[in-house]
């Protein structure tokens, strides 16, 4: 991984130094908080192993730089990564990286979450995005074969416990398991199953599906 991890940063600071996709651009700081960072909730939950492992598909939300997403791949080349993101720009970027970097188990999709539907069983992933009850509720699903895993800091509980109880009729809460990465701050990784699938949708959603 550390070789991936300075061909990745090489390409952040020639071809694509524009875009200010990450602030860290020191090779050990890049390599510990952002690599290091995105791998290590798999190395170290076993919960998180075993649910990537049994769906074999991984949905990344919102993965702005390629974070979890691209060194997840790296990790996993036995697995599918899907990558959601709204801006085109980073879409755009993040595809040329996973080109450059001969990740050929990753697509990424300009798209929102709410435009996005689950008709298949995946693992999903949301790193330095919003609230839980933000976006559990916005999770289109049409099975209960769907396992959310967010990645948040030791504040947790304190700043959004109390909003749990009105995600509990539709997803059920598993775990905060802390992750240990050299040089960070605290992590937890926050873990929901679903439940309870919504009946009907009326949009013209991009279905997972079409994409594996």
């Amino acid at each position: 991984m550390l070789d991936f991890s300075i061909r990745y940063l090489n390409l952040l600071k020639t071809k694509l130094s524009g875009l200010n996709l990450t602030n860290i651009l020191d090779s050990d700081e890049f390599y510990h908080k952002q690599i290091l960072d995105s791998i290590n909730p798999y190395l170290q939950s076993e919960l998180f192993r075993s649910e990537v492992q049994k769906s074999k598909v991984v949905v990344d939300v919102g993965f702005g730089g390629g974070f979890p997403l691209l060194p997840l791949a790296k990790l996993l080349p036995d697995v599918k990564f899907i990558g959601i993101e709204s801006k085109r720009k980073k879409v755009d970027a993040v595809k040329l990286i996973a080109e450059e970097l001969n990740l050929d188990n990753v697509k990424v999709v300009h798209s929102r979450l709410e435009d996005f539907l689950f008709d298949t069983p995946a693992t999903v992933t949301f790193k330095a995005v919003g609230t839980v009850q933000d976006y559990l509720p916005a999770i289109q699903r049409t099975h209960d074969n769907l396992t959310v895993f967010f990645y948040k800091g030791p504040s947790f509980m304190e700043l959004e416990g109390e909003s749990l109880e009105k995600l509990k009729h539709q997803w059920k809460f598993l775990e905060n398991t802390e992750v240990k990465v050299p040089g960070t701050q605290q992590r937890f990784l926050v873990s929901f199953s679903a439940r309870n699938v919504p009946r009907g949708t009326s949009k013209n959603l991009v279905k997972l599906s079409q994409l594996l």
